[in-house]
């Protein structure tokens, strides 16, 4: 088929934004001030878009907030898999988890709070969305816990006679405990040694 016979297709407006720069501007305010303390107006600003270019983007701040979740665990499972790459006992991968939530309550981070958390706070009873993405992010760390249990029984780094599914949820626990208590810095001093505590129950 010659190009005269090819239908003539317009080509779309370039985005006038940086994407990843921007949801990563959503995530940084959703993060400090939660969904329902973040107006438009905020959202704009920090994502230094206007009206126009962030409705022709997203239909509205439920919309940005979705994207802006999904960047983030994206971005976080990046890094834990960077984090857990070198470990090779079932503790190890164990103790580079509970590492890197405690060290993502300390310094700027830890203030600025947990994006995942916040939205489970705040949307999970009023979203089935949101809540089924934050459900399936949390079935998979458990489920990753308890697997990583199972492999340090297996190679001699974890105690037989650990429960894993039961020890793993309370290690869950721990890490969502961990990201709010970073949110106040008051306690950053602690993070790391708690860590190392409740690293203990798998002695």
């Amino acid at each position: 088929m010659n190009s005269e016979s090819t239908p003539h297709r317009p080509v779309g407006r370039p985005r006038e934004f940086d994407m990843t720069q921007a949801l990563d501007a959503a995530i940084r305010i959703f993060s400090e001030k939660g969904y329902h303390g973040t107006s438009i107006a905020e959202l704009k600003a920090e994502m230094g878009l206007t009206a126009g270019s962030l409705y022709k983007a997203f239909q509205d701040k439920r919309d940005v907030f979705v994207a802006a979740y999904d960047r983030y665990k994206q971005v976080r499972a990046d890094l834990l898999e960077q984090a857990l790459c070198s470990a090779t006992t079932g503790r190890e991968k164990v103790a580079r988890i509970i590492g890197f939530y405690a060290m993502s309550a300390c310094g700027e981070t830890g203030r600025r709070g947990c994006l995942a958390i916040g939205a489970a706070v705040e949307l999970v009873l009023s979203d089935a969305e949101i809540a089924a993405r934050v459900g399936r992010h949390n079935r998979k760390l458990v489920t990753r816990l308890e697997g990583f249990i199972r492999d340090g029984q297996l190679d001699g780094s974890i105690r037989h006679d650990v429960d894993p599914a039961s020890t793993a949820l309370a290690l869950f626990s721990y890490l969502q405990g961990v990201r709010i208590a970073g949110k106040t810095g008051e306690l950053e001093n602690q993070m790391l040694p708690s860590g190392e505590a409740i690293l203990r129950i798998l002695d």
